[in-house]
């Protein structure tokens, strides 16, 4: 394959070795994340007098240690000089009204750190007028928050108010805020803050481990935060299958930490990290900062962090699968969006993600490089269908939908790693052939015809005794029963049993319930809903094209596996799933055509008192249902079914929506087409603003 990024051509194999280098690199900086210093949380720690026996931690910062003077205090006399001067220059921003946003607490904050600058003798080129309206400011503020006596109004005035109050706060409200490692709300300059009044031996600690870890005081109550942003940006660019052993190490931890409910924003976002990642956590835990009124009580409430409402919001995503019809999309689609997003980013978002600017960089370069190599694999894979087509003889089927594009395109954007070659074009041929033979049987085989064929199909090797009425007939066979033999000998291969009398049986069960709604249109007999759904979702004709693909997507499925009750239960949800999508959408068509339909069936077991559009609003349902307990199977742990299997399963719901969710899709010849081009054939390009990383 090409790479487009380099022009190099790379087998499957060779990508991943061409990519080690970088992948190493990226796997010891998810590891050992390596956060921005803080300027801000170094001065204050820099102020706290430690006893001598911890005069360490002051020599790692003043040059010596026996107190002496150093260059490094005269270039820090210098730097403190030049801050009184951009105090002085930037003071009338500090005093205007009209500046909306500033930083969490400036108003108590500030006015604190000026008095307590004043009283240790410094000069501030501050006049006492401006002195006294700047301390005005804290005033009101306090005054803003004194009729309020909410836990996250104690919070918020515990955080901000150790900068900016000093001894007059109360310690002992402030203590209870001290968190297992020691810290006040895992913050620096917080608990630094708090050492200069009330010295407390855990607090020391802390700060000696954030030295010990950072060499300099970091945003370090944002480790876990920035590996799990790191984990999703490696999730969304499609390429979190070269750190599986380091995101599972990440999330391990994360599932067994008790103080993330301390920080709502790293919770929602672990909430929905874990969830989809199958890890067993509730979202009971959510709730109370859900609900508006809670969260404006909490911490982040009064902070204002709009952080936090997004991952909130994106904790809410798992409505994908859990609340409403929000999957639409192809994996696929959204790694380039995400790259392309990722390779936009400011410095300043960058910042608020607590990503260093050239760790990003990197990873949107990966992601780049990635997505190209995969894209000549899809590529030269589209050509392989498309000459399967030709050599089975199914474009001489003039009556047979040509939907080889979109079948390869469904099976790119979900099964998209590079090494799973066999299982997307098993996955494609199968989906191009299912069309066929669905198409034969609804629009233009005869009865003799369609029970030639089945008949041919349950004699297999010995077909010839059969023969064929229709030269039809012929090619609709001759192209399942060999592409049957050929994907049955790889799946075989690959299981290290024979296989290939299951995949047999798909393909009968298919043609057999097929057969039974031509049976019924025929004789114009009317199904009860039960009927219907049990048989029209086996005519929805997932199972030749998941069932077999399950079988090179590396586990190994012992028959006892394909024969238990998770296993059909995984295959009705996903395939009534699919089915009632499709009902819901093509209502008008097969009405036309005098096919049965999930809708037309509601109408008419209702005697005429439900509409065809409170049927249409009524499969919505049952659709939510199968969707929420699909996902909720699929995520499950330790059951018999391999999770990259059953993993299929909602990737193939995921097809259906993305088809089915805004109308029909599928049938349309341009609809999609343009997806086509993102995934397979279009060139992933960043902006030029961030082209340098590519």
């Amino acid at each position: 394959m090409l790479d487009r990024s380099n022009g190099t051509y790379y087998t499957p194999h060779q990508w991943k070795a061409a990519a080690g280098p970088a992948t190493t690199a990226w796997k010891r900086q998810l590891q050992r994340l390596e956060l921005l210093p803080s300027p801000y949380d170094t001065a204050w720690v820099a102020m706290v007098p430690l006893p001598d026996h911890h005069l360490r931690l002051h020599a790692s910062h003043n040059g010596t240690s026996d107190g002496s003077t150093s260059a490094e205090e005269e270039q820090m006399e210098f730097v403190c000089v030049r801050g009184l001067h951009f105090v002085g220059r930037n003071l009338s921003a500090a005093l205007d009204e009209q500046v909306i946003i500033g930083p969490v607490g400036f108003n108590i904050i500030f006015p604190g750190m000026l008095v307590s600058a004043i009283a240790t003798g410094l000069e501030v080129p501050v006049t006492h007028t401006d002195v006294q309206r700047i301390l005005r400011l804290q005033e009101t503020e306090l005054e803003r928050y004194s009729g309020v006596n909410s836990c996250g109004r104690r919070a918020y005035m515990a955080y901000v108010a150790q900068e900016g109050l000093g001894s007059m706060q109360d310690w002992g409200e402030t203590m209870k805020f001290q968190r297992e490692n020691g810290s006040l709300f895992d913050s620096p300059s917080t608990t630094a803050a708090v050492l200069l009044h009330n010295y407390d031996a855990k607090a020391i600690q802390y700060l000696d481990s954030v030295l010990d870890r950072f060499g300099s005081p970091a945003v370090y109550h944002k480790v876990m935060h920035s590996q799990l942003s790191m984990v999703d940006a490696l999730e969304n660019m499609g390429i979190s299958r070269h750190f599986a052993r380091e995101i599972k190490s990440i999330l391990d931890m994360t599932y067994r930490d008790d103080e993330i409910m301390l920080d709502i924003a790293t919770c929602a976002m672990a909430f929905r990290i874990l969830r989809m990642n199958g890890y067993d956590v509730s979202s009971d835990d959510l709730y109370h900062i859900a609900e508006a009124s809670d969260f404006h009580n909490s911490l982040q409430g009064y902070l204002n962090d709009m952080g936090t409402l997004l991952e909130l919001y994106k904790a809410s995503e798992i409505e994908h699968a859990l609340n409403c019809p929000f999957y639409a999309t192809l994996d696929r689609l959204v790694h380039k969006r995400s790259i392309k997003h990722f390779g936009t980013m400011s410095y300043d978002m960058l910042r608020a993600k607590y990503l260093p600017c050239q760790t990003a960089q990197d990873l949107v370069a990966l992601g780049v490089r990635d997505f190209s190599a995969s894209q000549s694999i899809y590529q030269e894979e589209l050509e392989r269908v498309e000459r399967w087509v030709k050599d089975n003889g199914l474009h001489k089927l003039q009556f047979a939908r040509q939907k080889s594009a979109y079948f390869y395109l469904s099976a790119a954007g979900t099964v998209f790693d590079p090494e799973l070659s066999e299982a997307r074009v098993a996955w494609a041929i199968n989906g191009v052939l299912t069309t066929v033979v669905d198409d034969f049987f609804d629009v233009e085989g005869s009865i003799e015809e369609l029970e030639n064929l089945i008949s041919l199909v349950e004699m297999w090797d010995e077909h010839h005794k059969r023969g064929f009425c229709s030269e039809q007939v012929e090619i609709v066979f001759f192209a399942i029963y060999n592409s049957v033999n050929q994907l049955g000998a790889k799946a075989s291969a690959a299981q290290g049993r024979d296989v290939t009398k299951h995949l047999i049986q798909i393909w009968l069960d298919l043609l057999r319930a097929m057969m039974v709604e031509v049976e019924w249109r025929s004789s114009k007999y009317v199904p009860t809903m039960e009927e219907y759904v049990r048989n029209a979702a086996v005519t929805f004709a997932l199972g030749p094209i998941v069932l077999p693909a399950l079988y090179l997507v590396g586990p190994k499925i012992p028959e006892s596996v394909v024969r238990c009750s998770e296993y059909n239960e995984l295959f009705r949800l996903m395939s009534t799933c699919g089915r009632l999508l499709n009902d819901v959408q093509t209502y008008e068509r097969e009405y036309g055509e005098g096919k049965v339909n999930n809708v037309s069936l509601l109408v008419v077991h209702s005697g005429g008192s439900v509409s065809v559009e409170e049927a249409r609003r009524e499969t919505w349902k049952p659709i939510e249902k199968c969707r929420r307990e699909l996902l909720g199977l699929v995520l499950r742990r330790g059951t018999a079914v391999p999770a990259p299997c059953k993993q299929l399963f909602w990737k193939m719901c995921k097809v259906c929506y993305f088809f089915y969710s805004r109308g029909d899709g599928f049938s349309s010849p341009t609809e999609k087409a343009g997806a086509v081009d993102s995934v397979v054939h279009e060139p992933l390009r960043l902006e030029a603003a961030a082209s340098s990383v590519a």
